[in-house]
């Protein structure tokens, strides 16, 4: 394979069990379901509330509240959120709920950014002819329309859980300020509280960590800290529970098991024989400097081997990255160039690798590096290191994984304590876990090692229940995949879940609401929901 198709087989990479199943999959998906659900004989459906009040469901959360999925808000993601199927199920008859209004966006495609020429990009569908994930034409939001004393959905995109009661949100989140009731004044708890909630759903703490992630790690300062997400989350949690209002909060999922972080593989370079030969003759200068510094023991030799750069035909070679964790060689390669052991040139050379290192299985290349992987005159992560953000370090899932897992114990810690106040049990906690560790087919070492669990045996104990070992989940025969092919449960940007996945959270909050409050409210019906947008 040579160096110019390279970008064309990391996007087939990416189709392989993913993009490549083909819309004649989905159709035939949903001939079987019109097939296996007869329309003729319609039943009312009915349901009753139990203990719990639902004339006004409040829902307050980040970008899958609002209904965000293929990198943009727009209209039909929004009908598709977990929280206004909530609201819907809630409006069946004996159930009590009334009308889920929402910030409406009214736009098809939505907005995901600005691309070439200013274009405004909307959603992003699957392009089977690229294959790969291509934007629609987009529209700029604009100012939500409707009363905005009657909204029920507080999802904002991007919204961390220490942006909740802060009025300068408005000034820095546009998809808050069109719907803030007084933007800079104003807060998304504020808006919430003032509609006298009866109920509410509670699900933020995610972007608290994933910025960091999807950020490849960049910036320590994107995760925030411990004590601030407690301040921000017992506050806004003691307010809530304060209107007399009960409600449900979500804990956080495995961030790190995302599609997002595990389309582009580490290994994802193919190669020739004679693209290989000239790489590995060009990278013997590297690799020499190394074991030059070895011999002159200014690294061990394991360090330098840790850093060598061989590549071999075929279709699985690492990546080559920048890693900013490691030791910095600048000053060691001047000091063989002081020595005279490389030229000047050879220095120069060597510019590029001073924080270098060819992947491993530890490390997780994001969905944007697909993008830039083998671009340029000189292959980006291939002749050159992909830069840093591109790829989450083995150090920076660790960074991740343990900062979810403090945010994990948090909320269990503030929801035990606000549900033994004088008030009593409150909040149900619903822990998103063990449905992911089914879902991504996990092992108990796994489990183990995301460090997943809310931090007690018996929270532990019930994710490795789930871990069954085998990918997906099957519903009424069929099998859904945690990814976002046609049969997937995510999105094309892989992040947000698309409207199949967001009918699964719907029915996580069901069942646990039938457990608290003993309600009588059917499930959604995840099939009937659409999976991914292919074009």
């Amino acid at each position: 394979m040579t160096m110019k198709n390279l970008k064309i087989y990391l996007f087939a990479l990416l189709a392989s069990g993913v993009l490549l199943t083909s819309c004649d999959e989905e159709e035939a998906l949903v001939d079987q379901r019109k097939a296996d659900n007869p329309l003729p004989t319609v039943t009312a459906t009915t349901g009753t509330n139990g203990s719990v009040t639902l004339t006004k469901y409040v829902s307050i959360g980040n970008s899958i509240t609002a209904g965000y999925m293929d990198g943009a808000l727009y209209t039909n993601g929004q009908a598709s959120s977990f929280a206004n199927l909530l609201g819907q199920q809630f409006q069946i008859s004996g159930v009590g709920g009334t009308a889920f209004n929402q910030p409406d966006i009214n736009s098809v495609n939505g907005y995901s950014g600005i691309g070439p020429n200013n274009s405004i990009l909307g959603r992003f569908v699957l392009d089977l002819s690229i294959p790969g994930p291509k934007p629609t034409v987009g529209e700029v939001p604009a100012a939500y329309a409707g009363n905005k004393a009657q909204l029920n959905n507080f999802g904002v995109p991007g919204m961390r859980i220490v942006d909740i009661n802060d009025p300068a949100l408005a000034g820095s989140n546009p998809l808050y300020a069109r719907f803030a009731s007084s933007p800079g004044t104003s807060t998304v708890l504020s808006d919430a509280l003032a509609t006298s909630p009866t109920f509410y759903t509670y699900w933020l703490g995610n972007n608290d960590a994933l910025g960091y992630a999807i950020g490849g790690g960049v910036n320590d300062a994107a995760i925030t800290s411990q004590g601030n997400f407690q301040n921000a989350l017992a506050s806004s949690l003691s307010q809530l529970a304060g209107t007399g209002a009960k409600g449900v909060v979500m804990t956080l999922p495995p961030l790190v098991l995302l599609p997002y972080f595990r389309a582009v593989k580490w290994n994802a370079v193919p190669l020739d024989a004679a693209n290989a030969t000239a790489l590995n003759s060009a990278f013997a200068g590297l690799n020499a400097a190394l074991d030059g510094l070895a011999n002159f023991q200014l690294i061990t030799t394991a360090e330098a081997a840790k850093r060598k750069v061989t590549y071999q035909a075929g279709a699985n070679n690492p990546i080559l990255m920048h890693d900013k964790d490691l030791e910095d060689l600048g000053p060691k390669f001047d000091a063989l160039l002081g020595a005279q052991a490389i030229t000047a040139a050879q220095r120069a050379g060597l510019e590029p690798y001073r924080q270098s290192r060819p992947a491993t299985s530890s490390d997780l290349p994001v969905l944007t590096a697909a993008t830039v992987l083998g671009t340029g005159a000189a292959p980006i992560g291939v002749a050159i290191p992909i830069a840093d953000k591109y790829v989450l370090s083995a150090n920076e899932v660790v960074k991740t994984v343990t900062a979810r897992a403090t945010f994990n114990q948090t909320i269990k810690g503030v929801v035990d304590l606000i549900n033994s106040g004088p008030g009593g049990t409150v909040i149900t906690l619903v822990d998103v876990q063990p449905k992911f560790a089914d879902l991504f087919g996990l092992n108990d070492a796994l489990v183990t090692q995301l460090a997943l669990g809310l931090g007690t045996q018996a929270s532990i104990a019930a994710v490795k229940a789930e871990a069954d070992g085998v990918l997906g989940i099957k519903i009424n025969g069929t099998n859904l995949a945690p990814d976002f092919s046609p049969n997937g449960v995510f999105s094309t940007d892989g992040i947000h879940p698309n409207p199949r996945g967001h009918a699964i959270i719907a029915n996580l909050i069901l069942s646990a609401m039938r457990t608290a409050y003993g309600v009588d409210i059917p499930d959604v019906d995840v099939l009937a929901q659409r999976g991914i947008l292919v074009q």
